[in-house]
Formats: C-alpha cells, sequence, structure tokens
C-alpha cells in the first residue's frame, strides 16, 4: 500500500500553530540528533564526506577548531546569506544551525575510527542510512528548513533558477572549496550524492507528522492550504492550486 508524505507550506508563524508541537519538536530533536551522529560516522568511517562536511573539515584543518563548532559557524554564515533573499528562519532552522553541531561534537567523543576496511564500509553506509532517517524527521517535523536548504530554495525563488541547478551549483562550489582545504573526498561522497536523496525519499512518508487541516487553515488565518503529497516513487501526485511550491526531496541539499 503506497504512503504519502503530507508536506504543508507554512510560513515561520504558522509552523508553531500548525497543531501537535509537542511531537514535532520531539521529533525534530530527535531528527538533528541522528543527522549529527551520521555525520560523526561519516568522519569516522574516513571514506568521504558530504559536499558541506567536506568544507567542515577543511575549516578544521586550517582553524583548530571542532567540527561541531565549525557546523554551528557555519550555518549561522549561511543564514546570514537568508538576509538578501528575504528568507525567514523557522523554529526548525535556528535548532538545525546549533544542534546538528552540538551532536556532532558529542558522537565524535564516543565514535572510534573502525581499523578494518569491512568495518569502515559498514560504518559509511549505516552513517548514510542513519543521516537519512535523521534528515526525514526533521523535514517532516514540519518546523523550518535547516540554512542550507533555505539557501538553496531561497536563491531558487529569487533567480527563477531550477531547484536542481541551485543545489548543484552550491554543492559543487562548496566540495571545491573544502577539497582544496584539505577536506576529505572519496567514494562516501560519491555514495552519499547518490543515495540520500531517494533514501530521504522512502523514509519520510514514514516521518511526516500529519497536520489536521483545520487547524493549518487557522494558522493562516483563512489563507488557502498547501498539501503536497509524494507517492512512494517520488511522484508528486495532489497539489493544491494557486500555492507557493515545496521542493521535492532529492532537490535537498541536506542539513
Amino acid at each position: 500500500m503506497s504512503r504519502r508524505s503530507d508536506l504543508v507550506s507554512l510560513t515561520p508563524g504558522e509552523q508553531l500553530r500548525a497543531g501537535r508541537l509537542p511531537r514535532r519538536l520531539t521529533q525534530l530533536m530527535i531528527g538533528l540528533t541522528l543527522y549529527g551522529v551520521a555525520m560523526a560516522m561519516m568522519v569516522r568511517a574516513t571514506l568521504g564526506l558530504d559536499p558541506w562536511d567536506v568544507l567542515h573539515i577543511g575549516l578544521v584543518e586550517h582553524t583548530g577548531l571542532s567540527m561541531g563548532t565549525l557546523v554551528i559557524i557555519v550555518g549561522f554564515a549561511v543564514l546570514l546569506l537568508w538576509i538578501p533573499l528575504r528568507q525567514w528562519p523557522g523554529l526548525g532552522t535556528v535548532a538545525n544551525a546549533v544542534w546538528i553541531g552540538v551532536a556532532t561534537d558529542a558522537a565524535l567523543g564516543v565514535i572510534t575510527a573502525p581499523d578494518a576496511q569491512w568495518a569502515r564500509t559498514t560504518l559509511m553506509v549505516a552513517a548514510i542510512v542513519v543521516n537519512a532517517i535523521g534528515g526525514a524527521l526533521y523535514i517532516g517535523s514540519q518546523l523550518g528548513p535547516g540554512p542550507r536548504d533555505g539557501l538553496m530554495t531561497g536563491l531558487h525563488a529569487r533567480t527563477g533558477l531550477s531547484l536542481r541547478l541551485v543545489r548543484t551549483s552550491l554543492e559543487l562550489t562548496v566540495l571545491a572549496v573544502g577539497w582544496l582545504l584539505g577536506g576529505v573526498v572519496g567514494v562516501g561522497t560519491v555514495l552519499y550524492a547518490v543515495l540520500i536523496g531517494p533514501l530521504v525519499q522512502l523514509f519520510l512518508p514514514w516521518c511526516t507528522v500529519r497536520l489536521d487541516p483545520a487547524q493549518v487553515e487557522r494558522a493562516r488565518s483563512g489563507r488557502r492550504t498547501l498539501v503536497h503529497a509524494f507517492d512512494d516513487s517520488g511522484e508528486d501526485v495532489r497539489v493544491g492550486a494557486g500555492q507557493h511550491a515545496v521542493p521535492q526531496v532529492e532537490d535537498v541539499a541536506g542539513c
């Protein structure tokens, strides 16, 4: 039986008034924690990182700061780029910018790098799966995109370029800068790029918090409700007319 992930387009204020907030906040923090743990697992696997983490590790090499600290610094630096794009962060956006870095440093303190190649490969694959679950949980909480995803959607809205083109351009730029700074690029980088979108799409229907349409309508104070429904193949099967688009999961950059 096909399941759909009903993602609702909400402003930051509407996100807080849309109902089921305790459940959504709990899910948000679990998702962000898993995301940070997955980042630490990828680092310890030493087989390559996703583009933004290549940048973070490159900065670690030159600053001496912890990876988690730099995840937070870069997150808030990216949020500053939202200002000319007239993007407004949600509660989940700010939590994303702070908590993933905290969780990453905590996990790096307890996860050690395995010696055997098979163990490193297993750790890398597990990290990608955990990352996808964490991403699906925080996206499904419907409390705002991460700083990097918001930058992508803001550039898309302001330039008219496709989400995929904006995402690819951003990630290639970040990857190149991170690699030049000494960040780790490898097979994990490629596998992450290939697998993360489909895996998040797989988990998202099971992780999206269903919001009561009447509550959403009240939160919007008369605005029309937009619900995008995705089937298991990722196809957009129901879109309200005259509404702002919610990006496809495969176009989401990550945190």
